[in-house]
């Protein structure tokens, strides 16, 4: 399981779509909310929409790897798609902030791989939230003053990507996974196929 976290505007969301372009052995987690869909959002690609009381109802299962109330609404990792995926023999990406970080690290830390993006400057990371052209004057005053304190937790993390240019900034997140896939702990089927190379049988 790779997470990939930032301040907005550092470009995690960015990273993760091209990320997925480029391999086919990943795929996402897909949150679950209980806010209405906004123009163009798709359930089952976007966000599973469901009622508050369903997510009330999965809470009590024990249904999330990890879920928090924002502004009146409620986001979770569902359990099942990612177990499934991993079962498969696919690593899941997971796009979140730190505190989603930390409830998935004290449930499964030895299966995650976590990764901060980080702005290469303050100067850049507000040039690029004004150059989306999303936000009012306030909207990214505020997005800038919890950026400071996002990226305080920067030392929860495993690696640390300075995003000064984009494809510079997904290499470096690839060459990661790579070798994270390559640890021998990762490595499915190691034991019997070293074995098979030094010509071990079973009674050896």
């Amino acid at each position: 399981m790779l997470v990939l976290s930032s301040p907005s505007g550092a470009g995690k969301t960015t990273i993760s779509r091209m990320l997925l372009e480029f391999d086919d052995n990943l795929t996402i987690s897909i949150s679950a909310t209980t806010r209405p869909p906004r123009p163009g959002e798709v359930d089952g690609e976007d966000y599973f929409f469901i009622t508050k009381e369903k997510f009330h109802e999965m809470v009590e299962k024990e249904e999330f790897l990890e879920h928090a109330t924002v502004f009146g609404n409620s986001y979770g990792t569902p359990k099942k798609p990612v177990e499934e995926a991993l079962t498969a023999g696919r690593d899941v990406l997971f796009d979140m902030d730190w505190q989603g970080t930390q409830q998935i690290y004290g449930r499964v830390h030895d299966d995650l791989v976590r990764v901060f993006i980080l702005p290469p400057s303050k100067d850049e990371l507000e040039n690029r939230l004004r150059l989306r052209a999303q936000d009012s004057e306030d909207v990214i005053m505020n997005r800038m003053a919890r950026a400071s304190d996002e990226m305080g937790h920067y030392n929860e993390y495993d690696y640390i990507v300075v995003n000064v240019k984009i494809g510079d900034a997904v290499a470096e997140v690839q060459s990661i996974l790579t070798a994270e896939r390559l640890k021998k702990n990762r490595r499915i089927g190691l034991y019997a196929f070293v074995r098979a190379l030094r010509g071990l049988t079973d009674e050896a």
